[in-house]
């Protein structure tokens, strides 16, 4: 490996995040052309339908490109979608070496790149930033390797894990900038999903708002056994991304026919004690190349998604205050672990600022 290998494939993978997440169905890839270590062209997949990575910057480089380096992201597809296959430009663009940072774990490509630009003469490297590549594009790798999508857990709460207090206010526990972060992640997202309590207590929009930006909205999911959501619900006002009602046999026929008629698409799933079973409706967003979703609450909701093992990642907004109170909810319900050995562990756990409130992520151990 050449010393600028590392320092080019992190500018590859910076041009993959420059799409941050709006390539959904596909995944974030970004590429850069180089010659002995001096960047020729660079290139990124911005969105599913537009020109993949590969592509944008081999055509940017030009006669350039050939016999100089190619690093990219993820294995180059071989598949005919709504663009052609990037293997194809690249041989046509004949560089000297493509540097993979990744396989893509699609069984209709992985390995098949890499095997097809080698029999071309083209030598091949693959490994280098492999972990970082899998961290990007970790709402892919999660949906082709399950056939789910990737969840996140996203709560605010109190220093001490209340989300609200014990009369229920709950407006606003968290600041301004970490409000902006919450709409930023809901952006990120295919589908932000939420318990019929919440929309009780809060009648949330669930629209990304961040302004001076085009945004796509992501699907609104709202987990009710009972269809206890109110057809007046702010979610229903026109104009706004569709709603998807997941519901139990035990919901009533005049409440399916109120939520049809405010625009809402129910869905009737089995039962897990009572409740909508959530690995059931995971199944069915994945068949519906729902990506990823972002699991604001609440609590009984976070709960039983913990409980059942199918939450991926936490973002935790946490605001430097106490509530206190034993009739105060704590962000996460459910039954819980029995013993800290049952605990869900996170790892490659990041803080940082918001306003006044700590931001901490990291990532589940199953």
């Amino acid at each position: 490996m050449a010393d600028f290998d590392a320092a080019l494939m992190d500018r590859a993978l910076a041009e993959a995040a420059r799409a941050d997440f709006a390539t959904s169905p596909n995944p974030m890839v970004g590429a850069v052309v180089a010659r002995d270590g001096e960047v020729i062209a660079v290139g990124h997949h911005a969105r599913a339908g537009m020109a993949h990575a590969e592509v944008v910057a081999l055509e940017a480089a030009g006669a350039a490109a050939r016999d100089a380096d190619l690093y990219v992201t993820l294995e180059p597809c071989t598949v005919q979608g709504r663009t052609p296959p990037c293997v194809d430009a690249v041989i046509a663009a004949g560089p000297r070496r493509v540097i993979v940072a990744m396989t893509d774990p699609n069984p209709a490509v992985s390995g098949l790149g890499v095997a097809v630009l080698e029999r071309a003469g083209i030598k091949v490297e693959l490994g280098i930033s492999a972990e970082a590549a899998a961290r990007l594009n970790r709402f892919y790798l999660t949906f082709m390797r399950t056939g789910r999508p990737f969840v996140t857990a996203k709560f605010a709460a109190s220093l001490d894990g209340r989300i609200a207090t014990r009369t229920g206010e709950s407006r606003w526990i968290s600041s301004v900038e970490a409000r902006e972060l919450a709409h930023r992640l809901r952006y990120r997202h295919d589908a932000v999903l939420v318990g019929a309590t919440t929309v009780a207590a809060d009648n949330p929009a669930l629209t990304v708002r961040l302004a001076g930006e085009q945004h796509r909205q992501p699907l609104r999911v709202v987990v009710d056994s009972t269809l206890r959501t109110p057809a007046s619900a702010q979610l229903f006002a026109p104009g706004a991304s569709p709603v998807l009602v997941a519901t139990t046999a035990a919901a009533s026929t005049e409440r399916t026919a109120a939520l049809e008629a405010a625009g809402a698409e129910i869905l009737v799933l089995p039962a897990v004690r009572g409740r909508v079973d959530l690995g059931a409706l995971l199944d069915i967003l994945g068949q519906r190349q729902v990506l990823s979703v972002l699991a604001e609450g609440g609590a009984e909701v976070l709960g039983s998604l913990r409980d059942a093992h199918l939450i991926d990642s936490v973002v935790a907004i946490l605001a430097p205050r106490i509530i206190g109170g034993t009739g105060a909810a704590s962000a996460i319900a459910g039954a819980g672990a029995a013993s800290l050995r049952e605990a869900t562990p996170l790892v490659d756990v990041e803080v940082e600022q918001a306003g006044g409130d700590l931001i901490v992520t990291g990532y589940c151990v199953r």
